[in-house]
């Protein structure tokens, strides 16, 4: 079968930016729903490309590389799960959808869409049932979003250890359900998903310890959210995260009530040129060039948690 077939016939209709679209993450309980729009080109074809829920997980990630490498453009949308809750899964899925296309460099002529139907206007689609399976830009579609939204997922884990997300990757096995039965949801859940709505924790089932940790956990789902990879939770500081290019020292205060937990290591109180070039060599984390130091505020009100983060100074190492 050639994997190309739908590619090369709208090709020889006239159209010239097709672009593969698929999604990961509409069933799990937990996380966001994850699409991409991906134009492949002219390029050689990659041997061994297709239906991400049919290649081994370590296959899967050697595969992203290369495709992430050599597709003409990628977009990736992602809808979160507080979003989810909020206008339904389906929707989500549409919008995350939208998302990817909006993000691709080059708008497309044509979309081919894995399923019988998705809510995307303004450009011209084709929906191909079993679709990754059967063409190539949506098979290399369906193994980035899968990838992407599995790699956040194991960020999450360092977070939320109790869960086992890097294993399951926020799907209902035996094991995750127990997990919320034993230690009730927590933030990256999605709430109108069952069972996460029968074991929702209620703010007297947090004593001022408890608070810290979910305050420090809602600051680092943040900062996962924004690209960050968690490097320390609750160690020597609150939160180390980092990105291609900078290392970002977070403490963290809870504010509730008009109450304020201070952090487990004020910042503004350590010899910042000192203590923590000591803790970045101690840790092998001196190779970032650049490193911050932030303030963060999680403040609980009645609608939801509030984040505030005061950027600090921009340091080299």
């Amino acid at each position: 079968m050639d994997i190309l077939k739908y590619e090369k016939s709208f090709q020889s209709q006239g159209y010239k930016n097709i672009v593969g679209i698929d999604e990961a993450g509409r069933g799990p309980l937990a996380g966001p729903v994850v699409a991409v729009a991906l134009n492949w080109g002219d390029n050689e074809i990659i041997d061994g490309i297709r239906d991400s829920k049919k290649i081994s997980e370590k296959k899967r990630l050697t595969l992203f590389k290369s495709i992430t490498k050599q597709a003409f453009d990628i977009g990736i949308g992602i809808v979160h799960e507080n979003d989810i809750d909020r206008i339904n899964i389906l929707q989500s899925t549409y919008l995350a959808m939208r998302k990817a296309i909006g993000s691709l460099k080059v708008q497309p002529d044509l979309i081919l869409v894995d399923g019988n139907r998705a809510d995307i206007k303004h450009v011209k689609q084709k929906n191909i049932i079993k679709g990754d399976s059967l063409s190539y830009s949506i098979a290399c579609a369906s193994i980035i979003a899968k990838v992407t939204r599995d790699l956040m997922m194991i960020q999450y884990s360092k977070i939320f250890p109790e869960y086992g997300f890097e294993k399951h990757k926020g799907y209902g096995t035996k094991f995750h359900i127990q997990m919320i039965q034993t230690f009730f949801s927590c933030p990256i859940h999605r709430k109108s998903f069952n069972p996460v709505s029968n074991h929702l924790p209620s703010l007297k089932y947090y004593d001022n310890q408890k608070l810290q940790v979910l305050g420090t956990q809602i600051a680092a789902s943040f900062m996962i959210k924004k690209g960050f990879n968690v490097i320390l939770f609750k160690d020597t500081y609150d939160l180390v995260v980092s990105d291609k290019k900078i290392l970002v020292i977070l403490s963290v205060r809870i504010l509730i009530n008009k109450k304020t937990i201070d952090s487990k290591s004020p910042l503004n109180s350590i010899n910042f040129d000192q203590e923590i070039r000591n803790f970045l060599v101690a840790l092998n984390l001196n190779h970032f060039k650049y490193f911050r130091i932030d303030s963060v505020d999680v403040v609980f009100l009645k609608e939801g948690p509030k984040i505030n983060i005061k950027e600090g100074k921009l340091y080299e190492s």
